[in-house]
């Protein structure tokens, strides 16, 4: 009898620890996402990373492009070179809806990165879901063709 309480206390403490330790997506709120500048670091298609490097855009003197921030009713950002916005709510479960992207209509000079801007425009309105993962801000989008796209934002 004592063996089988004493692996009863060991077990709870150990599944308090592991609790209290984990940091879990579930407690994590939209209120974290507004009023912030995101930006972009990395793009996955289908899972596969694409080697968009933030990096390489910093060295390039580049590093302001490819940003996104929430208001209480719209986003806002840098593409590459336009200026942007769209309207946006927030759903149940994660869920958010990106209406129409509007951007002015600079011409890029070149391309700094594999990220053109009318994909990431495309993958940004296209978002279904949002999740904060590590501290990153993570948009879920499906285009048309099927594809699925995650873009991975930080601070």
């Amino acid at each position: 009898m004592k063996k089988s309480g004493l692996a009863a206390v060991i077990f709870a403490i150990i599944a308090a620890i592991l609790i209290t330790g984990c940091k879990s997506t579930a407690s994590v709120s939209f209120s974290e996402v507004p009023d912030k500048e995101w930006k972009l670091n990395e793009v996955y298609i289908n899972g596969r990373n694409t080697g968009f490097d933030r990096n390489e855009l910093i060295r390039a003197g580049s590093g302001e492009i490819f940003t996104l921030k929430f208001n209480s009713e719209m986003i806002s950002g840098t593409g590459a070179p336009n200026r942007y916005n769209a309207p946006y709510s927030v759903g149940d479960n994660r869920t958010i809806k990106i209406e129409l992207v509007r951007a002015t209509l600079m011409a890029p000079i070149g391309y700094l990165s594999n990220l053109r801007e009318n994909e990431y425009f495309s993958y940004v309105q296209n978002t279904y879901k949002w999740n904060i993962v590590n501290e990153k801000l993570e948009l879920l989008s499906k285009l048309d063709n099927g594809n699925e796209i995650r873009l991975v934002f930080s601070l």
